[in-house]
């Protein structure tokens, strides 16, 4: 049976050239703002690690290696509290968002995340640390649903990318901004003031969201009226996505693709300390660099495809040629297990190979995103991104069981799993959507 995307309210296609206006770059900052403070308020609790050697948390100064087992521990179950509870809320926020509407639900997220971040500083054992990563990682799981969802609704098509890649390299700015930061409020206030820190700018992005008239403005600056109707009223919506192609060919690249950023993140300081000795010191410089060059790469991988569209291609043609060049760009991470060879005291070989896979996940990332707002309503876009945004954390605990048990052993697996796996993904894509843009049948 072929049911068309008609019977998705809002269908979200117009024929019409959508309005345009500057305030959307006033959004866009807003975006690019919130998503900062997500990334800074997820880092404080690794950033202010060192302090964290207190007693409830099982650190006894002086003792055997038992007590730093205890307190390794500790300190794992509370990161793995956040990332659970993270992955859980993409499967609910991106609905509340779609039903409450961007600005009330954008706002309800970081209201949740800020507080979270705030009650941090009142914990007083390893229980309410858990409890307090629970309640960030709830609501952080509402940022990208809501942010995608802005930019579906103040960008056309070929705008889209850009400005996921704007806002998107937030990520990144906050690995600069967040380690100076954190280490100058907890050295002259402690550790408890890191986090009323970075939790009170969730606070007052709060306000300025609330009190910015985004319902408003909009109404002259959306793409097309069509957008602006009402969230779905009646059945559930969930039986329409689950037929529906794109929901899938998202979903499982999202899968297939995020796991490899978090690698990135876990295992790249490891990785250069194993095999070029690069101590806390001295890998900063790299990362800095590192980072440096996904932010590049988010914005350019997002241009890519607006930049095309605006030439005279197709939606299909322009998010799909940016997503091969990034595909492209991410293969030749499979050589980094052999740059120690060739170059076994200078990591730099190495570590360019890393710019260039960040750079192009990023850009991956950016044009990726952007598919639910080419394929599905803004009424039931958040709902897309957050549930495609639990499969990239199941995606990710799944490959990071892998690297555990593989990846001192197998290091050249690992990187060609992780340069394969973009290729793999847009593959899986096109057999599933050949035509992105178009209206698509379930």
């Amino acid at each position: 049976m072929s049911i068309n995307t008609a019977s998705l309210p809002d269908s979200g296609f117009s024929a019409t050239t959508p309005e345009k206006s500057n305030i959307r770059w006033v959004v866009c900052g807003l975006l690019f703002l919130a998503t900062t403070i997500n990334y800074m308020d997820r880092s404080v609790f690794s950033l202010i690690e060192p302090l964290l050697h207190l007693d409830f948390m099982g650190w006894i100064p002086g003792v055997d290696a038992a007590h730093q087992t205890a307190y390794n521990l500790n300190f794992g179950r509370v990161l793995i509290c956040f990332q659970i509870a993270y992955g859980i809320g993409f499967l609910f926020a991106g609905r509340i968002i779609d039903k409450l509407g961007t600005k009330t639900g954008y706002a309800l997220a970081i209201l949740v995340w800020g507080c979270a971040s705030i009650s941090h500083s009142v914990v007083t054992s390893v229980a309410g640390f858990c409890i307090a990563r629970i309640f960030l990682g709830l609501g952080e799981s509402g940022n990208f649903p809501a942010a995608i969802k802005a930019t579906t609704e103040w960008f056309p098509s070929e705008e889209r990318a850009l400005a996921t890649g704007l806002f998107n390299s937030g990520t990144n700015a906050s690995a600069f901004i967040a380690p100076v930061l954190i280490a100058a409020v907890a050295a002259r206030w402690g550790w408890h003031a890191a986090f009323i820190c970075t939790g009170s700018m969730g606070l007052v992005w709060a306000i300025l969201w609330v009190i910015f008239p985004y319902n408003k403005l909009r109404r002259g600056a959306t793409q097309t009226q069509a957008n602006l109707a009402p969230v779905t009223q009646g059945g559930s919506i969930y039986p329409i996505l689950l037929r529906h192609r794109g929901f899938w060919a998202f979903c499982i690249a999202k899968g297939i693709t995020d796991p490899i950023w978090w690698f990135y993140l876990f295992y790249l300081p490891k990785f250069l300390n194993d095999n070029y000795g690069l101590n806390l010191s001295h890998v900063k410089y790299p990362l800095i660099v590192i980072y440096a060059a996904a932010s590049v790469g988010s914005i350019a991988g997002g241009w890519l495809s607006g930049f095309r569209m605006k030439h005279g291609h197709s939606v299909n043609s322009g998010r799909k040629f940016a997503l091969l060049i990034c595909a492209i760009c991410v293969l030749p991470i499979m050589l980094v297990p052999h740059m120690h060879t060739l170059f076994p005291d200078n990591a730099w070989p190495a570590i360019g190979l890393f710019c260039l896979a960040t750079a192009a996940h990023q850009g991956w990332s950016a044009n990726l995103f952007s598919t639910p707002t080419d394929m599905f309503p803004s009424t039931s876009v958040s709902t897309v991104v957050g549930i495609g945004g639990a499969a990239g954390a199941l995606g990710g605990a799944c490959f990071t069981w892998l690297v555990s048990h593989f990846f001192s052993l197998h290091p050249l697996l690992i990187f060609t799993m992780a340069g394969l796996a973009y290729v793999t993904a847009l593959l899986i894509f096109q057999v599933l959507i050949p035509r992105l843009g178009a209206r698509q049948t379930i």
